[in-house]
């Protein structure tokens, strides 16, 4: 199941950019962020797979979603200009950007890649 972050929940499970100049994330999983709106299209295209996505990499990942109107100081902490866009955190190593409603194979090939989990 996908989770809605606000900012206390995002500095608290992924990045506390507050307190730290350099990446260091927070999570005890590799995440995947989706920046997205409740007026955009696309946004609500995808997020039925990120769901099924959630779903057949329970307990691997978490993936986590956050409403760019409602939480402008992390939109703009991560220079948001286009939504949807999707943040790939490994547990290890600096977070990778993808914009855009990718298509599920897409973002598969990308878990692997980046996140580094198979399902």
């Amino acid at each position: 199941m996908t989770e809605n972050l606000t900012k206390a929940a995002f500095l608290e499970k992924v990045f506390n950019f507050e307190e730290n100049k350099e990446w260091k994330f927070e999570g005890k999983r590799p995440a995947l962020i989706d920046f997205y709106a409740d007026w955009c299209g696309p946004c609500k295209a995808i997020a039925p797979v990120l769901e099924q996505l959630s779903n057949e990499y329970e307990g691997k990942i978490d993936i986590y979603k956050i409403d760019t109107e409602a939480e402008q100081e992390l939109s703009a902490a991560f220079g948001i200009r286009s939504i949807p866009s999707m943040l790939f955190c490994p547990a290890e190593g600096d977070p990778q950007m993808a914009n855009g409603a990718l298509p599920k194979a897409e973002l598969e090939r990308i878990i692997a890649d980046v996140l580094k989990v198979t399902k």
